[in-house]
């Protein structure tokens, strides 16, 4: 499944908690090897498949940190929704 979504952390910000990369529904989210100037593992976006449900945003204790993108898909010609089943 194409991703839905996009998230951008900001490593300044980041205090490496790992809220967001437990909450994360399609675990597209984890810890980085490296240490942040603080001295912390931050989060980082690390696989594709995020739904851009927007959880890790909430679940973060640091305003800032997170921004969640949510892919826009063109919709179909006509303005038609699939057939309902």
């Amino acid at each position: 499944m194409a991703a839905r979504g996009k998230v951008t952390i900001e490593i300044e910000e980041c205090k490496g908690c790992g809220l967001c990369v437990e909450s994360c529904p399609p675990k597209c989210l984890d810890l980085a090897p490296e240490v942040s100037a603080y001295g912390v593992h931050p989060a980082r976006y690390a696989v594709d498949g995020c739904t851009g449900c927007g959880i890790c945003f909430y679940c973060c204790p640091e305003p800032g940190a997170i921004t969640v993108y949510c892919i826009v898909t063109p919709s179909k010609p006509g303005g038609q929704h699939a057939p309902a089943m």
